[in-house]
């Protein structure tokens, strides 16, 4: 059982000791730390946070402990409820908030859980703020509120319903053109939040929706990570009810998947491919994704004239990047959409509203869009290394090796070669090196893993 703290928040499985999981203790003084740190950014006599959650069984019981906690720092609270990650986001804004949290452990199974903080933009802090929350709980230097100023806690269910508007309300979602084009879409709502948004939003544009797992009780039917192998289920459904395609989304709907018309997985990593190469043919500009993902978006900016670049990995630094740039679409391989027309974060709702779009333009099987998009395979492996091992010193030797290639060093090692690439990052928690490839061709991806992980091995002396 596992507790991570880090700057991106705290996450872990319920139950057991304090310290060790994601106790109720851990849980009040996670909330604390954060809540302390907001009013320490602020000279504002009163502080309100949005917080919603996703369907996980846990949820309820964390949060109130979070919730609560907030309220006991006379710290106001907008409770979401049931909600997703980019709700949330949605609403921290709108609600004029100075924070938001959302209790969620995105795709990991169900005895986990987790805070994600946001800041008053609903954006996830920056590593220099999330250290601070770190420093502040390692302290627990709190300061209550007295009775006379509490917080008070107010309900709003209506969040995911406006984030539905806002995102119908894009200049390039055309409503009209999807309900012309009678779509039939299959939805794994791995039993959370998903189950219900996602439907909704397609059946007010119009599209005819097949239910899969969509009750949010929690009970995930599957493992949650939209992986092909967990997939299995909504594959046969698409091609069982003959639908056009199917939707998968992780408990808080931050990640998009789909599955072709011929029961195929179209690719997490062509999910954005797909997005943006929409994107880009109305309101060219520059894209980012992370180290990590397929150099096909690269490929589809190029051909509409932007440039592209790549970031850390990580949702912030990605978002970093894409201001810097003025990127007008961007995110992770993962299927995570983050376009900023609407918020900085990765957003399934978007994702699914402009993919929509695009095929009633395109009239074109899914299968047709996805075969159309230059092809590349990847391979995502690691090598497990003796802690006495020096993992920083193996990735400087491989960037040493091949300085004649196009090398980046900002986020361990990326060589980027004519036809393939590799990504070499270390675990902070484990002597691991991952090491993710990328090639023409499987077997291509294959070997490259195969023959970087040999020259690791060289290097380390085992």
């Amino acid at each position: 059982m596992t507790l991570i703290k880090s700057i991106s928040g705290i996450r872990g499985t319920i139950g057991g000791k304090t310290g060790d999981n994601l106790t109720p203790v851990d849980a009040v003084k996670f909330a604390s730390a954060y809540g302390t740190w907001l009013k320490s950014q602020s000279n504002k006599e009163k502080l309100t946070v949005v917080i919603g959650r996703d369907a996980r069984i846990s949820g309820p019981m964390i949060h109130s402990l979070v919730m609560n906690t907030l309220v006991g720092l006379g710290i106001d609270v907008v409770d979401l409820d049931l909600s997703t990650t980019p709700t949330v986001e949605v609403a921290v804004p709108l609600e004029k908030a100075d924070g938001g949290i959302i209790l969620t452990a995105s795709h990991n199974p169900k005895q986990w859980n987790a805070l994600k903080l946001l800041n008053e933009k609903g954006e996830f802090l920056s590593g220099a703020d999330g250290a601070k929350i770190l420093e502040i709980a390692e302290s627990e230097a709190f300061d209550f509120a007295d009775v006379d100023n509490l917080g008070e806690i107010t309900s709003n269910d209506a969040f995911m319903d406006i984030h539905i508007d806002e995102v119908l309300n894009l200049p390039l979602v055309d409503v009209e053109a999807v309900k012309a084009a009678k779509f039939k879409v299959v939805v794994d709502g791995v039993n959370s939040s998903g189950g219900v948004i996602i439907p909704n939003l397609l059946e007010q544009m119009g599209v005819e929706v097949v239910k899969l797992y969509c009750e949010p009780n929690g009970h995930f039917p599957h493992n949650p990570e939209p992986l092909k192998e967990h997939l299995g289920d909504i594959c046969e459904l698409v091609i069982k009810e003959k639908a056009h395609f199917g939707i998968v989304v992780d408990p808080d709907v931050d990640r998009l998947a789909f599955i072709s018309d011929d029961g195929e997985m179209f690719g997490e990593e062509y999910t954005l491919v797909a997005v943006a190469d929409y994107v880009l043919s109305k309101t060219p500009g520059n894209t980012v994704s992370n180290m990590s993902s397929s150099r096909a978006l690269r490929d589809i900016t190029e051909k509409h004239g932007g440039s592209y670049e790549a970031s850390a990995v990580g949702e912030v630094n990605v978002v970093e990047l894409m201001k810097k740039n003025n990127a007008i679409i961007g995110g992770e391989g993962n299927g995570g959409i983050i376009y900023p027309e609407l918020h900085y974060g990765r957003d399934s709702l978007v994702g699914v509203a402009l993919f929509l779009t695009y095929l009633a333009e395109k009239k074109m099987s899914v299968a047709a869009l996805r075969a159309s998009y230059p092809q590349y395979y990847m391979s995502k492996n690691k090598i497990e290394l003796t802690p006495q091992i020096n993992v920083d010193a193996i990735l400087e030797s491989m960037a040493t090796k091949y300085a004649n290639e196009d090398i980046s060093t900002i986020d361990g090692v990326k060589i980027d070669f004519a036809e393939e690439w590799v990504h070499l990052r270390k675990s902070n928690t484990e002597p691991i090196i991952r090491i993710y490839t990328e090639a023409k061709g499987q077997d291509k991806a294959d070997a490259l893993a195969v023959r970087i992980i040999d020259e690791i091995k060289q290097v380390a002396g085992i």
